[in-house]
């Protein structure tokens, strides 16, 4: 196996749903779900949470992860994912650490299984690509997407592509805001979980909700319920 090393950023001042990587979902704190899914892979030598908040820090320690104090420079909204992610991996080779493949896992997408993080990862030890991540279809063509205007009237962004049908575009596929791998040198390099060559794993939709929101919240709760009683059905006891 590669030697690998999972990364959680979770910040405690989130904006749009306060304390969101620590709500509550079905008896566990939301970030619980996204340590476990890296922990049962069985893929990384460290599964580690990059925060700045104490609360956030002994909830993660209580679940199996490590801590990474973040500096007050990268708590801040400016910051990105990838700074972390690179302050991280620059401290640790400091220090005579290096990991050949970093996977970013975010702490709101609690529906996201082992399974899928081994897949992701999976890709670049197969040596199929350096940049990976987990995605799904297209629920709505993003070609058809109208711009709401400031006077209330909408118009298609793109008017030369709304009224194609969807056999002409091909198969469309997006982030689904969950996991994220690349080579450690890679990262250091471009400072981007994008790049050529990049491959997908494919997840289902029930699984790929990132939480933000408060609706978002209440669709991963009904579709973690679902799944609950679709696996109690497969059940053969």
């Amino acid at each position: 196996m590669i030697d690998a090393v999972a990364i959680i950023p979770a910040r405690g001042n989130s904006k749009r749903l306060p304390r969101k990587n620590i709500l509550e979902f079905r008896g566990k704190p939301i970030i619980a779900y996204t340590i476990e899914a890296a922990l049962q892979s069985g893929i990384f030598e460290r599964v580690v949470v990059s925060t700045e908040d104490a609360e956030i820090a002994g909830i993660a320690a209580h679940h199996g992860a490590e801590v990474a104090q973040r500096s007050a420079e990268l708590s801040h909204d400016s910051a990105t994912v990838v700074d972390v992610c690179c302050d991280w991996l620059s401290r640790e080779q400091q220090t005579g650490h290096h990991y050949q493949i970093i996977c970013c896992l975010y702490a709101t997408a609690p529906l996201r299984n082992a399974t899928d993080v081994a897949a992701t990862c999976g890709l670049l030890e197969r040596g199929r690509c350096h940049y990976a991540l987990a995605a799904v279809h297209y629920s709505h063509y993003p070609y058809q997407a109208l711009r709401l205007e400031r006077d209330g009237t909408v118009a298609p962004q793109w008017p030369e592509l709304c009224d194609m049908r969807a056999d002409q575009v091909g198969k469309l596929i997006a982030g689904n805001g969950s996991t994220y791998a690349t080579f450690s040198d890679e990262l250091l390099r471009s400072r981007n979980f994008y790049g050529p060559g990049m491959r997908a794993h494919i997840m289902p939709f029930r699984r790929s909700v990132d939480i933000d929101t408060a609706d978002d919240l209440e669709l991963a709760l009904c579709l973690a319920e679902l799944e609950a009683r679709h696996s109690a059905d497969r059940d053969p006891r």
